[in-house]
């Protein structure tokens, strides 16, 4: 489908999406943002839904302005995925070793590295910039250098919620390795106190929503959340960058006889600031759930934890603001889905797939996502596919 515009108070609300299957809040929560003064656009994707202030789902482009709410607080929280020489045959019957194998290099949940990782001992990794990347940490907000141990303990581990890391096969019988991660509590923290500064700064007093509230440009406030945003997005990059190598480690390990080799990475943000230009306009575009899809660019669209994920191609498409969907979004909140399924559910859905099928992971069953074969045929003017994955191993946290 193209576009559906509905009137905003002061830009169209353009939507790849049904308008009559979005859910109240989060329409409302699209006017909110169409209402901020320094709006110059707002492109919704089909796997929209409720989220904080802003919609998960959306990109909103802002001239001069920036709102860290519509960033979301995982900032820089993304995809990365690789392809390899490996096909469906050289694996074993039974995938429970690899998985526990994974599971043992990558820490998941709560869970931390005993040790920072040292990217150099890492087969492959480019560690160019890695020790500017920390150096910048003296720069960053007084309030959350005391993480700062915490912080290198954590880079190259998962996460909970729909973080994941997945073992593939693609339509010819490919493997790929795929996974989805952010900026860990850093990025949580770095968020929540940048919010909290935006919320009480005088020109926020009368929006809509106080979840809104932008830094504007050439104030102090703006441009230390823009140096802390983007070492957090450059965080979650090393993060997925590093787990990717640590699994790639053990694939090495696991299938040393079939001797893998991996193609190039394609690594997206789904959650984070670009400054980019549209019509000769210098703008802040804000993508909360949602990957930049210019011409040419690989991006990575998944499913969840039982069906289907994309690697696409961007068509660009500037009423979009070259941009896609992140995933198929949830259709039902994390509490709704653990009252309406059950494990038994869950293990239905998730049938074939090495993984988790316990209660704890009830929340990411697939039904409580939006079919993904519909979200894609939504986005058909945002995105080419070039690959449809299926999971054989799934790992959440």
């Amino acid at each position: 489908m193209s576009y559906v515009e509905i009137p905003g108070a002061k830009v169209p609300i353009r939507m790849w999406a049904d308008p009559a299957t979005v859910e109240d809040g989060a329409m409302q929560q699209l006017r909110n943002v169409s209402t901020l003064p320094w709006i110059k656009g707002l492109a919704v994707m089909p796997d929209v839904h409720f989220g904080k202030g802003a919609t998960v789902g959306s990109v909103i482009a802002m001239h001069g302005a920036v709102c860290p709410a519509a960033v979301g607080v995982d900032i820089g929280c993304g995809m990365s995925a690789v392809k390899t020489s490996l096909t469906a045959n050289d694996l074993p019957g039974d995938l429970s070793r690899l998985r526990s194998k994974i599971e043992q290099a990558i820490p998941v949940g709560r869970g931390m590295h005993d040790d920072a990782v040292d990217p150099g001992r890492l087969h492959g990794f480019s560690t160019a910039g890695w020790d500017d990347f920390w150096g910048r940490f003296g720069g960053i907000a007084e309030a959350v250098k005391f993480r700062q141990e915490r912080a290198t303990k954590q880079m190259g581990t998962l996460g909970s919620g729909n973080h994941m890391i997945e073992f593939c096969l693609d339509s010819d019988g490919a493997v790929w390795l795929m996974l989805h991660s952010g900026s860990r509590n850093i990025g949580k923290e770095l968020a929540e106190h940048h919010i909290g500064i935006a919320q009480k700064l005088p020109h926020n007093q009368g929006i809509i929503d106080r979840d809104l509230a932008v830094f504007i440009s050439d104030t102090p406030q703006m441009a230390d959340y823009r140096n802390d945003l983007y070492w957090a997005q450059e965080y979650a990059k090393y993060n997925r960058a590093i787990m990717m190598a640590l699994f790639k480690d053990v694939v090495r390990r696991e299938f040393k006889k079939a001797k893998p080799v991996f193609e190039q990475e394609i690594s997206c943000h789904h959650n984070y600031v670009a400054e980019e230009r549209y019509d000769g306009t210098d703008l802040l575009v804000t993508r909360k759930g949602a990957i930049r899809a210019g011409s040419g660019e690989y991006g990575i669209i998944p499913g969840s934890m039982g069906t289907s994920s994309y690697i696409v191609k961007g068509l660009g498409n500037e009423m979009a603001f070259n941009s896609a969907s992140h995933g198929a979004g949830r259709r039902m909140s994390r509490g709704a889905a653990k009252r309406r399924f059950t494990v038994r559910d869950l293990e239905e859905q998730t049938q074939g797939v090495e993984c988790r099928k316990d209660s704890g992971v009830l929340d990411e069953i697939p039904a409580a996502y939006k079919p993904i074969e519909q979200v894609m045929e939504q986005q058909r003017d945002l995105v080419e596919v070039v690959a449809k994955l299926k999971q054989v191993i799934c790992i959440k946290g």
